[in-house]
């Protein structure tokens, strides 16, 4: 062992600790765990991630130099992402709309254009728990690769609805239901519930799920181009999204984000489970 070295054992665990400033060389990290780590402005040079799988991750500023890129998987957003001189975002987003044209209401500039995303919204959502209906419920509750389960989603999306329509929007401080399910990654919050082990009904979850689709659809039914064009008045207590003023127009393009993505989701893991022997 050369001077300085340090021995561990073959699986050491790190928590809470202060690495930053760290040289890694000649080092072995197959099968390595990070979560909530920090590696921003870290460098990488002649490193192997191959089958490595990447969750939650933010890679804003990121320069790879020298990548070979072969049966990558990459699923998020994708701004300003330039590889061999071409920003392929522009590409990739008019590809997903050539696919799927709905995909184009989510971008609405007016109050009829909202309402319009919104009835898509509802009308595909609906087309999808019709097909989840066709498999057994426990496979609703299965997660495919670690991804939520069909009716997990449906939780999170009654989450989303609350926070950013009831709570940003309307001003209601505690608006969460019980089986309002907050992003894993979301720290413990006095009030916001995080119930990981519930397992409620198929048409239970759908119950809080479409009470809120029909909020939005009420609240959007009113909506004016000045109210659009407005800031949120800040909520007063502990919760998501943080207590200062959003804009109004923000504000139902994030439920409109999160409303489409969360079905893509959903259907790709559907297929995954429709494949499967029942």
């Amino acid at each position: 062992m050369s001077a300085g070295a340090v021995s561990l054992p073959d699986m050491a665990d790190f928590h809470q600790q202060d690495l930053a400033g760290s040289r890694f060389e000649q080092v072995h990290l197959q099968r390595a765990s990070f979560r909530e780590v920090h590696l921003n402005d870290a460098e990488f040079y002649d490193v192997d991630l191959s089958g490595a799988q990447f969750r939650e991750v933010f890679l804003s500023g990121v320069v790879m130099r020298g990548v070979a890129l072969q049966n990558v998987r990459i699923e998020g957003e994708l701004e300003g992402v330039t590889i061999n001189g071409v920003d392929v975002g522009p590409l990739i987003q008019a590809e997903l709309e050539r696919r799927e044209p709905d995909l184009a209401k989510m971008r609405p500039t007016d109050t009829d254009g909202f309402r319009e995303g919104w009835r898509t919204i509802e009308r595909l959502w609906a087309e999808t728990v019709e097909r989840a209906r066709a498999l057994p419920e426990a496979a609703l509750h299965e997660r495919v690769d670690g991804e939520w389960s069909f009716i997990q989603t449906l939780r999170h999306l009654a989450f989303a609805t609350e926070c950013w329509l009831h709570r940003a929007i309307l001003g209601d401080p505690r608006p969460w239901a019980p089986l309002s399910l907050p992003w894993e990654q979301m720290p413990d919050t006095e009030g916001v519930p995080r119930d990981l082990d519930a397992r409620p009904s198929l048409d239970e979850a759908l119950a809080l799920r479409l009470d809120r689709q029909a909020a939005v659809s009420r609240y959007l039914a009113t909506l004016d181009d000045a109210t659009l064009a407005s800031d949120t008045v800040p909520v007063d207590g502990p919760g998501w999204p943080e207590q200062r003023s959003y804009p109004v127009r923000d504000c139902l393009l994030t439920l409109l984000n999160e409303e489409w993505w969360h079905r893509q989701f959903a259907l790709r893991d559907l297929a995954v489970l429709e494949k499967r022997p029942t």
